[in-house]
């Protein structure tokens, strides 16, 4: 494997290594969900019994009301600080796919679009792949934009898919699946220069990178609190203000979220959410460094293991999220053979699917290779301790496979 990283001195990986921590064993899944940060679990607990802040907070002729509405703002604050926003631009989801059917079809299906064109790429997680194709068959017209040969989506690209009557470019900022980075700010300049609105899925790269809309430059941006160390259940989308008029709502009730989506707020995952907005916000820059030390340690790794390659781009990519192939060897043996290991062959929506990932298989991958990966990501409770164990152990399961396999 070639790969560009710091030199460092690791065990020798033809000795057993201890056995893995913890009854469970290691957790290298982050990309599908984040373990719900203990400050975050406390903060949480304070706003769900009698004796805590369990008021409606849309309820505000009483003091337990008014008290869980001072909570809901403060978490939209905290959200807002994250991606530098206003915080009346911060509309609560139940997740980053209700926050991505809200942006797509809020467009969309709104009676102030510029047209019936819809521009996505083919690296999309499936929430976008199925609003695209939603629309479709509601007689819409979408482009799927391809990657480049390096597995990339180019400004380029985009502006070559634009159109007249293109209302809507939706763009995944850090691919879920093989963790490669999208310049995000060209494909907005790109994108303004026609007049249409940019949405940015930003669920795996909230945690790991800045995120500033004013540099990047988007319209819309969807979060999911359970990938920056939040409770499930709960997401967000950034909103910019100018556009606001231009969304249908696709849920309605009571007139939440500025009649945009109806619904009682679940105040707890709210807070849930904002204190891992905070978290995040603190710490970024030094999880930053200790993620790319870790990333580099693992590569080391996986270089002993013969053939093994990294699927995307190896330089656009965020550390903590890869995937690897390992030619010869079936990945789904090679998790069986793993069982104390948590990894994946794919996006958690499509971790059951007999098919070849089809991330995989827009970058040019065949399916032959791509039915040989796997995808490791990590995150801020992985030790160096378990980057050495599963490092250990991918070694040890591959070599065992490849000759039973002969």
């Amino acid at each position: 494997m070639k790969s560009k990283h710091h030199s460092q001195s690791l065990p020798n990986s033809k000795h057993p290594l201890p056995p893995a921590p913890g009854e469970q064993g290691v957790y290298f899944d982050y990309a599908a969900t984040t373990p719900v940060a203990s400050e975050v679990a406390a903060a949480m607990g304070k706003f769900l019994t009698q004796n805590g802040t369990f008021g409606n907070p849309h309820s505000t002729t009483h003091r337990f009301g008014h008290a869980a509405l001072e909570a809901v703002n403060t978490a939209r604050q905290d959200v807002a600080t994250l991606i530098n926003a206003a915080a009346d631009e911060i509309v609560w989801t139940s997740g980053a796919t209700e926050a991505i059917n809200l942006a797509i079809k809020g467009v969309m299906l709104s009676p102030y679009a510029r047209g019936r064109h819809l521009v996505i790429t083919a690296l999309e997680h499936k929430a976008v792949l199925e609003n695209a194709n939603w629309l479709s068959r509601a007689g819409f017209d979408v482009t799927h934009v391809a990657p480049d040969p390096d597995g990339m989506i180019t400004p380029a690209v985009i502006e070559a898919a634009l159109r007249p009557d293109t209302a809507l470019v939706s763009v995944m900022h850090v691919n879920n699946e093989v963790g490669t980075i999208t310049d995000i700010p060209e494909i907005a300049r790109v994108v303004r220069d026609t007049g249409a609105v940019f949405h940015v899925d930003a669920a795996q790269s909230a945690a790991r990178l800045p995120l500033d809309v004013s540099v990047l430059g988007m319209d819309l941006l969807s979060l999911s609190a359970h990938k920056i160390y939040g409770p499930k259940g709960i997401g967000a989308l950034f909103l910019r203000r100018s556009i606001r008029s231009a969304i249908a709502p696709q849920t309605h009730g009571g007139g939440q979220e500025g009649g945009l989506r109806g619904g009682t707020l679940p105040t707890h995952q709210i807070v849930g959410l904002g204190f891992a907005a905070r978290l995040v916000a603190n710490g970024l820059a030094s999880e930053a460094s200790r993620l790319t030390i870790l990333d580099h340690r693992l590569l080391r790794w996986l270089e002993g293991i013969d053939g093994a390659t990294v699927n995307g781009n190896a330089l656009a990519r965020v550390p903590g999220i890869m995937n690897i192939a390992f030619p010869g060897v079936e990945a789904e043996s090679l998790m069986i053979a793993l069982s104390d290991i948590a990894i994946a062959t794919g996006s958690a929506c499509t971790s059951a699917a007999v098919e070849p990932s089809h991330v995989l298989r827009a970058l040019g991958i065949s399916d032959a290779l791509a039915q040989s990966s796997v995808r490791l990501s990590f995150g801020r409770y992985t030790t160096e301790a378990e980057i050495d164990f599963v490092g250990h152990r991918m070694n040890e399961a591959v070599s065992t496979l490849r000759s039973i396999a002969v």
